[in-house]
């Protein structure tokens, strides 16, 4: 910890920091050492809010945080950036560094610290430093991450969907996001829908999203719960999302599946691309094992993958 606040100290020279606050474990301790490296008044969080993809819980733990450390808060709207990368594909790294951080560059003065580590894909990736942007964590896991946090006596509170890694409701989209008011509404009212439920019902699961697959005319939701929701929990969730007109088929994931999966020929033609894609991507992100079929896409729109169907395994 010693060692991350003085790398803090020596990238930002005693200047003001301006941290990419997304609300979870990972940027809630950037911001405290952050606090301890400099000071209070030094330390700015920028939160990007995506609209109906940002989840409801997330936006109230940001403010409450910001009010509680008595710090700075600036909130801008990144919805209409991030419908302009998804509509050609799945494409969290690009949106993350287009979208989120080029967003948070434009309100900063300073060193931009971020949370990326080695759990996610861009600490698997990237550098700790690059173009005004510094990740102390770069170099802890997880379980790292939270026995400081621990250490420290700080509790974050969770949005619900993942033990592991939460985000925005948009990378539950497995497809082109081509229509907001189809596509993009899916996705965003069916994961609220779920996470009410699993709240509802004080469900402590490790897992919970629905993943929206299929051509892009029909929208099939594959609600992923770990461990499974009770049957009078699993039945309204199956009704309240049936009932959205931007749904077609709901699905309860309860067996391993096998994904059809369309590529731009460029992810299609690089092994190591779609192992990271299967491994990384998508199979943490589900509740049971799934095996992938790669097709070659010929829709010159889209630029990374689109699973196009699920079947479970006999």
């Amino acid at each position: 910890m010693d060692s991350i606040i003085e790398n803090i100290r020596r990238y930002a020279k005693n200047n003001d920091v301006y941290i990419a606050f997304s609300g979870g474990e990972d940027s809630v301790l950037t911001t405290i050492l952050a606090i301890e490296a400099l000071s209070k008044s030094q330390v700015h969080l920028v939160h990007v809010y995506f609209g109906p993809y940002t989840y409801s819980r997330t936006l109230e733990n940001v403010k409450a945080f910001a009010s509680s450390m008595g710090l700075d808060l600036t909130v801008v709207n990144g919805r209409c950036e991030q419908e302009k990368v998804l509509r050609y594909g799945p494409a969290c790294n690009l949106c993350t560094r287009r979208v989120k951080l080029g967003l948070v560059k434009k309100v900063s003065k300073g060193l931009i610290l971020t949370g990326a580590n080695s759990y996610d894909s861009w600490g698997k990736m990237g550098i700790p430093y690059n173009d005004g942007v510094f990740s102390p964590l770069f170099y802890l896991d997880k379980d790292q991450i939270r026995a400081l946090l621990t250490y420290l006596g700080v509790t974050v509170k969770r949005v619900g969907e993942s033990l592991y890694r939460e985000g925005c409701k948009a990378k539950h989209l497995l497809k082109m996001l081509v229509n907001p008011e189809y596509h993009g509404e899916a996705v965003a009212v069916s994961n609220e829908i779920l996470l009410a439920a699993v709240s509802r019902y004080d469900l402590h699961v490790k897992l919970a999203n629905v993943k929206i697959i299929g051509p892009l005319s029909r929208n099939v939701a594959l609600v992923n719960v770990v461990p499974s929701l009770p049957n009078k929990a699993k039945e309204e969730v199956v009704e309240r999302i049936s009932a959205l007109h931007a749904v077609d088929e709901v699905r309860i994931v309860e067996r391993p599946l096998n994904l059809k999966i369309m590529a731009n020929p460029g992810l299609y033609n690089d092994p190591e691309s779609r192992k990271m894609v299967e491994r990384c991507r998508l199979a943490r992100e589900f509740a049971v094992p799934i095996c992938v079929r790669w097709m070659k896409s010929s829709n010159r729109k889209l630029r990374t993958f689109q699973v196009v169907e699920a079947h479970e395994v006999e």
